[in-house]
């Protein structure tokens, strides 16, 4: 074969090689942006669609114009809070410091804002407590899986308490945790507010489960190789545990916790209603009872959130599981 036809033969390699990166990137974008921008799309037509259909005591439900057009104006109205809260701060700097030249040994004060909580304010609340509430539940859910999974006698203690507990509202839960707080959380100068408390207790109760079961079934399932292996090398409890239980049982422990946390997102806002927590509960619970004309648009806006911030944080915990996990088979390394 000649030398050009040599070179032809591998341009027209490379050209089909290119050609197929091509298509597989062109299919990489469509499944990555383009099907899921379409299916918003759909979304936004059909929700317009049925908003157009639909007439409240309130008004017009809102369609995706009127939302944007209500979130944008609680930007704005976080915003103003914020110049106010600054503009507040400084005067009392310039007030103190014409007391400090008139007297150096003069004692001042400095008064902390009082402003109204904004949207936003409630969105940074809401997650402070889930986080608060998950953390708890997650520092009993897992030893209390790993101590089940290990010893069946244990197990059968403990499994009717979780299968009759684990199905309790959260609503039935709110009233006792309510109480509980009033009665033991007494003090002059609270850390957290009995709100906050009542309302993460109540996310940490709801959170316990998900992580407790799938915890059991995950050190159940260890490899019984791995489990004989940990026998013949003697290995001392914690350092089982913390070699070949945890290890092994880690993708189904992550995936208890990606339950428990979106149970406790969704818990979250029901606590935050009754309990008064200054969150999005609140705020959804305070638009209904304002029952103003733009009280349905802000509504919409605080679900959106909702649901974006939810799915936001599972993509976080499965970050995190894709991170810590690893290979059964690379645990003895």
């Amino acid at each position: 074969m000649s030398a050009t036809a040599i070179k032809l033969k591998i341009a027209q390699s490379s050209d089909i090689l290119t050609a197929a990166n091509l298509r597989l990137l062109l299919d990489k974008i469509i499944k990555m942006l383009a099907l899921p921008g379409f299916g918003i799309l759909v979304f936004l037509l059909l929700w317009q669609l049925v908003a157009n259909n639909i007439v409240t005591s309130l008004g017009q439900f809102p369609g995706p114009t009127q939302v944007w057009e209500q979130s944008k104006t609680l930007v704005a109205e976080h915003q103003r809070e914020r110049d106010k809260e600054a503009s507040f701060y400084e005067r009392q700097e310039k007030r103190n410091a014409k007391k400090l030249a008139k007297k150096p040994d003069a004692v001042i004060k400095i008064r902390a804002y009082t402003g109204k909580a904004t949207f936003v304010d409630q969105i940074g609340t809401s997650l402070l407590t889930v986080a608060f509430g998950f953390f708890v539940a997650t520092l009993v859910a897992v030893p209390l899986g790993i101590i089940c999974g290990l010893s069946e006698s244990v197990y059968r203690c403990v499994n009717p308490i979780i299968q009759t507990f684990k199905p309790v509202s959260p609503l039935a839960w709110l009233p006792l945790v309510t109480m509980v707080v009033s009665a033991l959380y007494v003090t002059d100068d609270p850390l957290f507010e009995k709100a906050f408390l009542t309302s993460a207790f109540t996310v940490a109760l709801c959170c316990l489960w998900p992580t407790v079961v799938n915890t059991i079934v995950g050190v159940a399932s260890i490899d019984r190789d791995l489990i004989n292996v940990s026998r013949v090398l003697q290995l001392s409890a914690t350092v089982h545990i913390r070699k070949i239980v945890i290890p092994s049982a880690i993708p189904m422990i992550f995936t208890g916790l990606r339950l428990s946390l979106a149970t406790g997102w969704m818990v979250l806002i029901a606590a935050e209603m009754l309990a008064q927590n200054p969150g999005l509960g609140k705020f959804i619970w305070d638009e209904f009872q304002n029952g103003s004309s733009n009280s349905l648009g802000r509504i919409m806006v605080a679900v959106l959130v909702i649901g974006v911030i939810g799915f936001i944080l599972d993509s976080l915990m499965l970050a995190v599981q894709k991170r810590v996990s690893w290979d059964k088979q690379a645990i003895l390394r």
